[in-house]
């Protein structure tokens, strides 16, 4: 999460999906305002979990797409531009989760 506040994402958000589902421990949620600052989040994102021996799986979608999913297996991390997330609405979906954190 420090990665995505260091690159000034926002509404920061860390669900616990242990309890809903099998696919991943937890989700981390953000939104990011433009392809260049989606593009700081991701490459920070992908710095930092590497230095602490992180591995990431598999990308989804692109940084003008409005929507980016990065998957490291136990943490899935979701940066939206603010529209595509109320669309999506991902807390909503998983309601269910627990919210460990939110980053305004």
């Amino acid at each position: 999460m420090d990665a995505i506040s260091e690159r000034l994402g926002s509404d920061i958000v860390l669900l616990d999906m242990q309890p809903v589902s099998l696919l991943t421990d937890y989700f981390v949620i953000c939104n990011a305002e433009s392809p260049p600052q989606f593009r700081a989040i991701q490459e920070e994102v992908e710095k930092q979990a590497k230095a602490a021996g992180g591995r990431l799986f598999h990308v989804e979608g692109r940084p003008d797409s409005g929507w980016v999913l990065m998957d490291y297996g136990s943490v899935v991390v979701h940066i939206f531009n603010p529209e595509l997330r109320a669309y999506y609405d991902l807390e909503g979906l998983w309601h269910e989760a627990r919210l460990v954190v939110r980053i305004q």
